[in-house]
């Protein structure tokens, strides 16, 4: 608790208001401190959503995650940050329309939109090359992951289809590119 209010006495010292800080913590702790201490600040709280990693997590199953996203939203968490994989799914009857045809939004990213959650996602170029499925980042999908330019189809799908506000990347310029020539 002492470091996530330093954080925040550190922003309010050099005069950054508010809604231009968005904290962002793996910790659920950190999350509910900052949006019960820190209200003004608790609007743009980022909960880099880590609970893939407890044993019990389902990404199929909404009943493995705890908490919920309804709880989430109750608690009065707008913004929501999982890795990319959790957002996305194949829909395997439409892979003969190509890869932007079969990328779905997963069970996790529909409940996330269903509680008015907002989503960010992690980490776009963070895989090398795209030639041998993309790795962890891209665990859901990388059975039709193959070439390098797949990058810009799963962007566009993230944000057409899932509807994420932002996306954290390693090597902004896919995104770069994409946000100055491909989005509509």
């Amino acid at each position: 608790k002492d470091y996530a209010q330093q954080m925040l006495d550190e922003y309010k010292d050099a005069g950054v208001p508010p809604a231009d800080v968005f904290a962002q913590s793996f910790q659920l702790e950190d999350i509910r401190y900052w949006l019960q201490a820190e209200p003004e600040f608790g609007a743009q709280v980022v909960y880099l959503d880590g609970r893939y990693d407890e044993p019990s997590f389902d990404a199929n199953d909404s009943q493995t995650w705890s908490p919920s996203m309804s709880e989430l939203s109750d608690m009065g968490l707008r913004y929501l940050a999982p890795p990319m994989w959790l957002l996305l799914e194949l829909n395997e009857s439409q892979s003969q329309q190509g890869l932007m045809a079969s990328l779905q939004p997963s069970l996790y990213a529909k409940q996330a939109n269903k509680e008015g959650l907002r989503l960010i996602t992690w980490t776009l170029e963070r895989s090398g090359l795209l030639t041998d499925g993309g790795g962890w980042y891209y665990q859901s999908i990388s059975s039709a992951i193959n070439r390098d330019s797949d990058a810009f189809i799963v962007l566009d799908a993230l944000k057409k289809k899932v509807g994420i506000e932002a996306i954290f990347s390693d090597w902004p310029a896919t995104a770069t590119y994409y946000a100055n020539c491909l989005q509509d």
